[in-house]
């Protein structure tokens, strides 16, 4: 009889975790014996905020019952050979700004917060690389680069932190010409279900030695390995920033206009697309200064020596006038450039704003073929608001990916999760994907199924229980352990 080389989820293993209070009160005093008392926390209330947000709703059910501090690879590492020996759950905690359910502790156990590890080691400038722990933050991160004239371009969320931006696979409004966090891992040092630590490999910018275990552990939502240290790829800051506002009356001449500009051949750092509900917020929340047009409009970013940004103004002029642009607003002055790019990137900070107390946050990152980008724009803002639900609609359209939001009151959540559903079917319908950056977490699992088919799901559930036997690491995220 042959071994299979998928998964079914009929054939799992049944998992048996031991989280009695007796298991986990031993296995706080070797943590303590580790670790220190003062990285230990059983605060309930800390618990809790570790396992979810305003933006990642969890079940009461769902925290740990323990939350440990390491500072070092090594520590990381006994931190695990006990919980796999004591078959205590583990879930990993960097930023805190993870969706999709990401940060649920579904089984209890303990949550590895990994936001004391901080440090910033190695910067080779001649090979423009860094190694960082986990928990250092993508900006502070770049406010250090800054002064070697360097830069690390992935740009997630305020706040989000390298763990977390590598478990996720991220990227952000950087990604339309610099790529997503994949392309700016070289090397990892990853710590195994059972302690084991693992180095992916060196740091030379490529290698075809072996199977690249760093970009299997890129993306994996924390459920393969816990990284303790990355070295990534650094470029050189962005000389002589420009940003062109773009307003539109019509969703679809905005999208034109952006595929035009990318068609063209000129390298842009950056396109995006704001919709007037999300532009109608932000002059609601008062936290920026100008006021914008409540229209479909396009922020772009782009940058070089001034030939070059002479002739990038140029097309954008030519396409403006063309396409029906309402008002063109361009500016080179360092200060403004950051001020009108903060509207896209504190976004969230806007919404907040209009939500009610109860309200229910709600969001899909699918992505699809630019082509149909404005399709999927328009058929969701109609969906979404022929159901009674604001909506606001952000996109990286560089590269096709739409951030849908809504709130929705707590008496329609089986209405708006539905809404949710539907524009992750519209677009594997335009032959996109489910997520474009946020990852699958819980609430994605079964429409992962409709985007990579039961075989798909099946080897990575083989996978996921070749490297974590009894799921310790963050079970239940990515694909289902358990009918």
């Amino acid at each position: 009889m042959s071994a299979p080389s998928t998964l079914p989820l009929a054939l799992t293993p049944t998992i048996h975790h031991d989280t009695t209070e007796e298991n986990l009160s031993s296995a706080r005093t070797e943590f303590v014996a580790i670790l220190g008392l003062e990285n230990i926390n059983d605060d309930l209330e800390a618990c809790a905020a570790r396992s979810g947000s305003r933006w990642s709703e969890a079940s009461p059910s769902h925290k740990a019952s323990l939350i440990v501090s390491p500072h070092t690879t090594q520590d990381v590492s006994e931190i695990l050979k006990i919980c796999s020996r004591r078959r205590i759950p583990v879930t990993p905690y960097s930023g805190g700004t993870g969706l999709a359910g990401s940060l649920a502790a579904t089984r209890g156990g303990v949550c590895v917060d990994l936001s004391s590890m901080s440090r910033v080691w190695d910067l080779h400038e001649s090979d423009m690389d860094v190694t960082v722990q986990p928990g250092v933050g993508w900006m502070d991160l770049n406010a250090e680069l800054a002064e070697n004239g360097l830069f690390f371009p992935p740009d997630p969320s305020p706040g989000a932190k390298m763990g977390g931006m590598i478990a996720m696979g991220c990227s952000g409004t950087n990604a339309f010409r610099h790529g997503t966090m994949r392309d700016w891992v070289i090397s990892l040092t990853v710590v195994l279900a059972d302690g084991t630590v693992v180095k992916t490999r060196n740091r030379p910018r490529k290698s075809s030695a072996g199977y690249d275990l760093t970009h299997l552990i890129v993306g994996s939502e924390g459920t393969l390995g816990i990284v303790t240290e990355a070295v990534l790829k650094l470029t050189n800051v962005p000389k002589n920033p420009h940003i062109a506002i773009l307003p539109f009356s019509d969703t679809h001449l905005a999208v034109e206009t952006a595929i035009s500009i990318i068609s063209s051949g000129e390298v842009f750092d950056a396109i995006e697309f704001i919709d007037h509900r999300s532009l109608e917020v932000v002059n609601q929340s008062k936290l920026f200064p100008d006021q914008w047009r409540e229209v479909p409009t396009l922020f772009i970013k782009f940058s070089g020596a001034d030939e070059t940004t002479k002739a990038h103004i140029e097309l954008i002029k030519d396409l403006a006038q063309k396409n029906g642009c309402l008002e063109l607003s361009l500016s080179s002055d360092p200060t403004q450039v950051d001020a009108w790019w903060s509207v896209r990137k504190l976004m969230g900070k806007a919404l907040v704003t209009v939500m009610k107390p109860n309200d229910i946050f709600l969001a899909s990152d699918a992505a699809v073929p630019r082509s149909r980008l404005a399709d999927i724009i328009v058929e969701t803002q109609k969906a979404t608001e022929d159901a009674g639900f604001f909506c606001s609609t952000l996109g990286h359209i560089g590269d096709g990916n739409v951030h849908v939001v809504f709130f929705c009151p707590p008496e329609k959540r089986e209405l708006g999760e539905q809404l949710i559903k539907d524009v992750q079917k519209r677009a594997l319908r335009m032959e996109g994907t489910i997520t474009g950056e946020h990852g699958i977490g819980l609430s994605l699992r079964d429409m992962l199924l409709e985007e990579i088919g039961d075989s798909g799901v099946d080897l990575t559930r083989k996978i996921k229980l070749a490297l974590d036997p009894y799921c310790i690491l963050n079970c239940d995220k990515v694909v289902r352990i358990e009918a």
